[in-house]
């Protein structure tokens, strides 16, 4: 085993000694050591109930031979952390939770982990770091918030952003917004509709890093820490088994997952993530191939913020197996999962309880994917929308751009009323290394749709935009402004096409003026000059390939 490094031999007469000071007996010097790596923080209202779930996974590693010793990382809110200098290190944390259980599991040698994510970047980091250490591992998350009630209609924290609009364009009283704001999240768990975070614990379940019920069990629901206790104990047989990350993440585990992403309208955060998860994972994945998955996979669950429906919803429908096996003609079923069984055994005997939600491929709301990826001569290595929370009028859309260098500019602008119907926000130097850290804006697009011009704005820009977002709302522009894309050579007035049902993003300019404009521009000087986030511009690549460090 490789915990023999801390406890076997002479020479390690010492470290069993601090282990004794834990509480350790001489008899768990024979027992396999595993790491719980848990992301609990007093500040994410996904994470306010881990201990708990720790404390299931625990007692099902110790049920079934182990001894577990649970440590923690780092974890941001994004909600909290929305429309100030915090955004800047949510993306970047993700790297740091990879490298911070990296170190821990090596520094104690580990021989298995099993890992308690929740929310948004804190997921795919600790995928990463997985696939990095490749010792057997399995993931349980939190689970999601359950929807808030007001007067009987279901709401969510997206409700509030867009009542913020409301207010500001005068379709709502202030009064009234409080009252949203009380009632939108009732308790624990991750966001209640199919934001980043729901979005990235279904595709675990998906990649097959997650037992059933992973992505959509509430975090209320007791099944939630009965399925912490089984993975706790199903830790012990994947090291028996030797089952490892990279033998369950392959190209066709990422391939899997895009396609399930499809189906549901995940986050555009996920495609940034998918694509950092496979570059980890040796995959060779492109944002061409991801659109071919789209243009192929039917759109069969409406949720939050695209349809009515939360995550409960999907739970009590089903959850994520009865999504696969309504698409399982489009998956490869032979990939391995940590159950110890292929996707296609896990479908054995799996019903659609209901099919309203979770529509079968003839009756879906759109033949095509969710998500689409779109190219042209302002994004040629593509930019990401979240296609099924577009309003059908926006899907083909001609406009003068309204060239903004900060979310704090644009926000000014909106908030101002000077956005005008037909116009096309441009937000540039907020990408990967020139925001840096290319934070989340969902304050802009929410101001948008509360003020009623989501039918008739839309919005571009190479940073990224949060899973609640709705709205003709086009992120992860590539190349970025910082490094010269042609974002950065945008003139106020420019004509702008964007044709999401055809994959296209291009300016009315040729491409010798975008080449003109690009060369008179000075160089690009780093808003960090010191700490992680000068460190982070430094090394961070475009979010075309996952915003992953250079190799």
């Amino acid at each position: 085993m490789k915990s023999d490094a801390v406890k076997k031999g002479l020479e390690r007469a010492s470290h069993r000694s601090l282990l004794y000071a834990l509480g350790c007996a001489p008899e768990d010097m024979d027992k396999p050591f595993i790491g719980v790596v848990n992301s609990y923080t007093d500040i994410i209202p996904g994470h306010i109930h881990l201990p708990k779930i720790a404390e299931a996974v625990k007692e099902g590693v110790r049920s079934a031979g182990g001894v577990p010793f649970e440590f923690n990382t780092i974890g941001v809110c994004d909600g909290i952390a929305m429309n100030h200098t915090g955004m800047k290190y949510s993306l970047p944390s993700r790297e740091l939770i990879a490298d911070s259980v990296e170190i821990m599991a090596e520094a104690h040698a580990f021989d298995a982990l099993v890992f308690i994510p929740n929310c948004d970047k804190i997921i795919p980091g600790m995928l990463m770091a997985a696939l990095r250490l490749n010792v057997p591992s399995i993931f349980v998350s939190g689970g999601p918030m359950l929807a808030g009630n007001l007067d009987g209609k279901k709401i969510d924290l997206n409700t509030v952003f867009e009542g913020i609009g409301a207010v500001v364009g005068g379709k709502m009283t202030e009064e009234e917004l409080v009252r949203i704001e009380q009632q939108a999240c009732p308790g624990c768990g991750s966001c209640s509709g199919m934001f980043t975070a729901n979005t990235m614990n279904c595709l675990t379940e998906v990649l097959g890093m997650g037992l059933p019920g992973n992505g959509t069990i509430p975090a209320v629901d007791a099944r939630r820490r009965a399925l912490a206790f089984k993975a706790g104990a199903q830790v012990l047989r994947l090291l028996k088994d030797d089952i490892r990350p990279r033998s369950i993440i392959t190209a066709d585990a990422v391939f899997n997952a895009f396609t399930v992403d499809m189906a549901l309208g995940g986050s555009s955060n996920s495609v940034l993530h998918l694509m950092a998860i496979a570059h980890e994972s040796g995959a060779d994945f492109s944002l061409q191939t991801v659109n071919e998955i789209s243009q192929r996979t039917p759109y069969i669950c409406s949720l939050r913020p695209a349809g009515p429906h939360h995550i409960e919803v999907l739970n009590m429908a089903g959850g994520i197996p009865a999504v696969m096996n309504e698409i399982k003609s489009l998956l490869k079923l032979k990939c391995k999962t940590v159950t110890g069984k292929t996707i296609g055994d896990n479908l054995n005997g799996v019903k659609n309880l209901n099919p309203e939600v979770i529509r079968p491929m003839n009756k879906a709301h759109s033949p095509t994917g969710g998500l689409a990826l779109l190219f042209g001569n302002l994004a040629p290595e593509g930019a990401v929308v979240k296609k099924a929370a577009v309003a059908p009028e926006m899907m083909q859309h001609k406009g003068p751009a309204r060239v903004f260098d900060s979310e704090e500019e644009a926000t000014k602008a909106i908030m101002a009323k000077k956005i005008k119907p037909g116009d096309v926000i441009v937000i540039r130097y907020e990408g990967p290394k020139g925001g840096p850290g290319m934070r989340e804006m969902l304050t802009p697009t929410s101001l948008i749709t509360g003020s009623g011009l989501e039918k008739e704005v839309a919005l571009i820009t190479d940073g990224r935009f949060s899973g609640a977002t709705r709205g003709a709302s086009i992120g992860h522009v590539s190349p970025e402004a910082a490094s010269r894309g042609p974002i950065a050579a945008l003139k106020e007035g420019d004509i702008i096409n964007i044709d999401i049902t055809n994959r296209k993003l291009d300016v009315e300019l040729s491409a010798k003026e975008i080449s003109d404009r690009l060369a008179k521009l000075p160089d690009f000087q780093p808003r960090f000059k010191t700490g992680y986030l000068a460190r982070y511009t430094e090394k961070v690549t475009s979010a075309s390939t996952g915003a992953v460090f250079k190799d």
